[in-house]
Formats: C-alpha cells, sequence, structure tokens
C-alpha cells in the first residue's frame, strides 16, 4: 500500500468525526501503527472498543490498555485478556504527560495484584497508577514487596496502628521504607537510614529532609559530601547554616539562600547565583502553602529568583502576584506561570509562544485563555509563517484569508485541518501529497468521503464473525 493512502489513513484515525464503522474498518489496515493509533484514540464508539477488545492483534489491545483517554471500565474488561502482555500493560498503566487517568475499578488491581505473573505485580505496585487506597489495603499483604509499596505510595492513607506495624516490620527493606516515611520528625531513624543507605541516591533525600542530630549534622558538614542536599534541612543547627552560606560550592550557597527561616536581606549577603538554564525543583517550604496567598504575594516579591519561580507553580498565586510574575526579568518564572496557573495571563501566552524558545511554548496554544480573537487581523499578512498559521486560530477568520491560507505552502497543511473550509476545498486538499493527512483528519470531510478514501486504499471490513485473537 502507497505511502499517500497510509497518511492519508493516518489522518483518518485522528478525525474526530470519523463515524465507528469507519474505525472499525481502520482496524483491519495492514499497517500496525495505524490499528494501534485507532485504539489510542481520546473518543472511542462502543462499537469501536468491542472490536478492540477481540482483536487479532494483541499490540492493538496493548493500546487501548495504553489509553489514559478510555473508559477505566472498558480497559478493566482486558483484565480477562488471555495475553499476558496485555495484562502488563494494564499493570503500567498509561504513560502521561501532566494527565491525570482515571482509575480502574478496584476489582481490577484486586485481580492483578493476585496475577499469577511476578512481573506483573511487580509492575502494578512499582510503577502502576494503582490508587493510594487499593495499596494501602495491601498494607498487610503476605508479600514485602506490597507492603514496601504501601510505605512508599500509601502512607499518608495508613492508619496509625498499620504504620507501626510497618516500621517494626520483620522484613529490613520494609521497615527502610516505612522508616523514609517518618525520619523528617525522627532523628533516630534519619541516623539509621543515612547508615544503611551509604552511597545510594535515596540518601540525599534523607539528607534534604530527615530530622538531624547536631552529631549527623557536624560528621556529613565535615565530611564535605553531598553538602547542597543537607544545605536546606529544616533541622540543620544555625551555625553550620552559617559555615554553609560561605562554602566554596556554589550549588551549596544556592541552597542556602533558599531556606524558609531567612529574610530577603539574609539571603541578599549570600554570594549565590540562579542559572537562567539551571532546573530548580519548587521549594517544598512554598509548595506546602501553595493556597495562601499572602505568603506567595511575598514570594512573588522576592529578589531570589527561586522563591518566585516556585511561587509561579502555585494555584492560589492572587491575581495581583500573577500580574506581577507575568512581567518577570526570569524567562523559566514566566513560563512556569503560563504552563501551571489555572489563569495564565493571555498575551503572556502569546508572548512566550511567539518569543520563547524553551519546546515548551509550543503547548502554551492549548493553555486555557490562550488568546484566539482578532489574531487574524495581527498576524494574517505576516512574513512569519509561524504567526500566520495562528490565524487559523481566530473564531472571526474570514472565509477569503482562510482560502488563501490554505494556499500558502508554509500554511497550506494547518489550514487543511479547518472545518471552516469549504468541502470542495477538502477533497482538492485530500488529493495533494502533501496535504491528504491533514485533510482527511478534518471533521468536515462528509463520511462518505471517508469510506471512499478506505475503498480506494484497499481497506477490509472487518467480517462479523472474526473473532479470533492472538495471544
Amino acid at each position: 500500500m502507497g505511502d499517500r493512502w497510509t497518511g492519508q489513513l493516518h489522518g483518518l484515525v485522528g478525525n474526530a468525526a470519523a463515524p465507528a464503522d469507519v474505525l472499525v474498518r481502520l482496524l483491519r489496515h495492514e499497517d500496525e501503527r495505524v490499528r494501534r493509533a485507532v485504539a489510542r484514540r481520546a473518543v472511542l464508539p462502543q462499537e469501536v472498543v468491542e472490536a478492540v477488545l477481540v482483536h487479532p492483534d494483541r499490540h492493538v489491545r496493548i493500546a487501548l490498555a495504553e489509553n489514559g483517554n478510555a473508559d477505566p471500565d472498558q480497559r478493566a474488561r482486558l483484565v480477562e485478556d488471555p495475553a499476558p502482555g496485555v495484562h502488563l500493560a494494564l499493570a503500567v498503566g498509561p504513560l502521561t504527560y501532566r494527565q491525570q487517568v482515571a482509575p480502574l475499578p478496584d476489582w481490577a488491581y484486586e485481580r492483578l495484584a493476585n496475577h499469577p505473573r511476578a512481573l506483573v505485580r511487580r509492575e502494578l505496585v512499582e510503577w502502576g497508577g494503582t490508587p493510594a487506597h487499593v495499596l494501602a489495603g495491601l498494607a498487610d499483604h503476605e508479600d514485602p514487596m506490597f507492603r514496601r509499596a504501601a510505605c512508599r505510595r500509601a502512607w499518608h492513607e495508613l492508619p496509625d496502628a498499620a504504620r507501626q506495624r510497618l516500621l517494626h516490620d520483620d522484613d529490613h527493606d520494609v521497615r527502610r521504607e516505612a522508616a523514609e516515611r517518618v525520619c523528617h520528625e525522627d532523628e533516630e531513624r534519619t541516623t539509621w537510614l543515612v547508615g544503611e543507605l551509604g552511597d545510594d541516591w535515596r540518601v540525599t533525600d534523607v539528607l534534604r529532609n530527615g530530622r538531624l542530630s547536631r552529631e549527623l549534622a557536624e560528621r556529613v558538614v565535615a565530611a564535605g559530601e553531598r553538602l547542597p542536599a543537607i544545605a536546606g534541612n529544616p533541622s540543620l543547627p544555625p551555625d553550620l547554616v552559617a559555615r554553609l552560606a560561605v562554602d566554596p560550592d556554589p550549588r551549596v550557597r544556592l541552597a542556602v539562600s533558599a531556606r524558609p527561616e531567612l529574610g530577603e536581606a539574609e539571603r541578599a549577603a549570600i554570594d549565590y547565583t540562579v542559572n537562567a538554564e539551571a532546573r530548580l525543583g519548587t521549594l517544598d517550604w512554598v509548595w506546602e502553602r501553595r493556597e495562601d496567598a499572602e505568603f506567595l504575594r511575598r514570594c512573588a516579591r522576592s529578589a531570589h529568583t527561586w522563591l518566585r519561580r516556585s511561587a509561579a507553580v502555585c494555584p492560589g498565586l492572587p491575581a495581583d502576584a500573577v500580574e506581577l510574575l507575568a512581567g518577570d526579568e526570569d524567562f523559566a518564572v514566566r513560563l512556569l506561570l503560563a504552563e501551571f496557573h489555572p489563569e495564565p495571563p493571555p498575551e503572556l501566552l502569546l508572548d512566550l509562544y511567539l518569543n520563547g524558545t524553551h519546546r515548551a511554548v509550543g503547548m502554551l496554544v492549548v493553555r486555557p485563555g490562550f488568546p484566539a480573537a482578532g489574531l487574524a487581523a495581527r498576524f494574517g499578512d505576516s512574513p512569519d509563517p509561524q504567526r500566520r498559521r495562528l490565524a487559523l486560530r481566530d473564531p472571526g477568520l474570514a472565509p477569503e484569508l482562510l482560502d488563501r491560507l490554505s494556499r500558502d505552502p508554509d500554511t497550506r497543511e494547518a489550514a487543511a485541518r479547518d472545518p471552516r473550509l469549504p468541502v470542495a476545498r477538502i477533497r482538492e486538499l485530500l488529493d495533494d501529497p502533501d496535504t491528504a493527512a491533514a485533510a482527511a483528519a478534518n471533521p468536515a470531510l462528509p463520511p462518505e468521503d471517508m469510506r471512499r478514501l478506505l475503498d480506494r486504499a484497499g481497506v477490509p471490513e472487518i467480517p462479523v464473525n472474526d473473532r479470533t485473537i492472538d495471544c
């Protein structure tokens, strides 16, 4: 089958208006990528779900298991699938970027937790999106792997009695996981964990968050290792904080400068630098007060870039602080505000999209509040193709400009997806190899055109009695 047809069919898979019979036929396409793409669609009609569940290619069924947009009750039906690989995909769960995925029903997790394959059980508790309340129910499981998972991912759901049992568990690794959950308030367990973990990467988190005894703090500072971690620890004695504030390592001085007890003058007295390209995680002590408007105002006014970056991601940031940070000199502050605030300023979104160099700016067009009205007048005649494409987002785009953009070499592919195009023009674009895939994705394409496209590509219909499943 030629690339032209394959491209058109890929576009058709993504057509939001494609009827169920078209999608079911696409499941018969010879290209496995097309078949899998059908199962990964954001919206799947019931008829298509039924066809996927009995599809002979297990990779199609795996694609449904990995689909974070699919109905969780429908995904749960794959627990009955004969292929262990499908069960494994269910256990791992959808791999999504900043997307909340609805959990499977509890009975499905119970079945997977009792799966005969150890790999499925392990992936379920190690990586899967298993809800905390389900993992909390495994705190007394005979398998220590499940008890460790309950410590690591459901500690906040456990009653005190269960926590105490886990802290004194017969299994060494379970005790260690439990100790990590309480070390922020327990000097003795912090010291024990540091000795147990040795050079393990997790010791950094313990030194950053665990309650430090004087002896342990002095020993770590004297050793001169992992100082950036301990420099931000809330329980580090003041005299050691003062010593690390002048440490030769700039990473250590930066960590000290972002401690919660310091005032603006004290921060300014430390020789620290925040590199514009530095990836700094949100400060825990700022995030803990993410709904405290007055506190976040102070962070937004801080001279310390790290505090302002941390405030920018907090949902409780008040409108006046949003306006302030929208004009911040630090690009990361503005980008974080645009990415995470529930109501980012529209002009900030547009400015970052047009002028930012970070790869994340390309996603800002789908953020709430991205300005659409008036874009055609502003950018329809721009010499910059990126700006001309923005004109297509304007709800008031004139038909004449839309037609012109559909003929512009730099914008015609984007324009081919626009449902405001006349059907005759969509058909012309469907016949052009450069725009065929985009035109096939246009929801204004009539269903009869979609079916003719399948016919010309030689895609057969799925026989009613085809229910053979390949494990």
